[in-house]
Formats: C-alpha cells, structure tokens, sequence
C-alpha cells in the first residue's frame, strides 16, 4: 500500500530535525520534497482531536534527507476541523514510534536499533533495542542500552540500563608517546693488541 503526499511532509523535516544532529549543516538549502511512505498494510484510526496511522509489514519512509525502514510504524498526528472527516487536517504530529529492524538514513548518518520513539513535543529521539549511530565513512560509532538525541542541541545521552556499556569507536589517535631512543650502539670490538715479539 502506498501513501503519497499525505499531510505528512513535516515528518521528513521532523526526522531531519530531531535526529544525529552531529554532522555541519549542508552549505546549500536542501530542496524540500513530499515525505511518501509505502507499507504492507496500512489502517488509519481517527477521533476529535488526533488521527493514528498503523503502517505494518515493511515500512519505507522516503522524505527530505531521509530514509527510514522499519517493520512497523505508528503516526499519532493531531489534527482539527470537521471532527465527521475521515482524516481531518493534520496538524503536527504528536509521536511516531518505529519498531523492528529500524534503521534510519540521513545524510552521512545513519542509527540502527529496535524501536525509535520520536516525540516532537519533548524535542528528542529515544533509540533503544540495541541502538547504534555511526557514519557512513567509519570515522566514528557508539552505541549503548538507550540513546536519546536531543533536537537543536547536538547533544546525545547514551544510558546504559543493563550490564551494557556504552561503547564509542573512533578513528586511530597517533602514537602520542615518547620515542624510545634507539639501543645505543656498542663500539666494535677493537683487535686485540699485538704482543711485542721477544
């Protein structure tokens, strides 16, 4: 089932915004586009005040600056006007929670884990189920029981729940050791002295 230009374009700037806000700015304006999500099954639940998408059997998130693939996917976006409507108008979202194999793609970033809870009203992403944020080029990974990123403060808090740790790997520091001086070399035996003939 496929969703195209859903009042949803605010989610890829969402997940641009809220998400691995480690990397510089682009230098040029990206160019925004319609946020298309394509699913195996799709049920939209409506009331007065919010409208739930329930996406599920492999989802695929395609927006500005994003990729973001999941096996389930639940919207909860606040909407207004005629309460009757099947939809509504969408307004912002209020939580979008991502679950199994969630792996989501921006720019030179990307974070692998078990569910994503993106919550726009709090400004932060909770990563957990094994979470891991690395770049593309390896320069850097970490990784931890739960992450939480931090929307516009370039800021991520990696608890560790568990026995786990949190872990980061980052390219090779050079020796910053002294150099060891080299084994000074011993004076080659000299000949033995000739005794004096008698």
């Amino acid at each position: 089932m496929r969703f195209l230009a859903l009042p949803v374009r605010a989610l890829g700037a969402l997940l641009l915004a809220t998400t691995l806000r480690a990397a510089p700015a682009p230098a040029a304006p990206v160019a925004l586009q319609d946020t298309v999500i394509e699913s195996g099954t799709a049920e939209v639940v409506s009331s007065a005040t919010e409208t739930t998408f329930h996406l599920g059997k492999g989802v695929k998130v395609t927006g500005t600056n994003l990729k973001l693939t999941c096996d389930t996917l639940v919207v909860v976006a606040k909407r207004t006007g005629d309460p009757k409507a099947t939809l509504g108008k969408q307004e912002n979202f209020k939580s979008l929670v991502a679950t199994g194999h969630v792996r989501l793609l921006q720019n030179d970033r990307e974070a692998t884990c078990e569910r994503a809870e993106i919550l726009p009203g709090e400004d932060q992403v909770v990563l957990t189920g094994n979470p891991k944020i690395r770049s593309l080029d390896g320069q850097y990974q970490a990784s931890g029981d739960k992450m939480t990123l931090y929307r516009g403060q370039r800021r991520a808090v990696i608890d560790s729940g568990g026995d786990g740790r949190p872990t980061f790997t980052l390219p090779p520091l050079q020796d910053l050791g002294y150099e060891k001086e080299q084994a000074k070399k011993k004076p080659a035996a000299s000949a033995p002295a000739a005794t004096p003939a008698k």
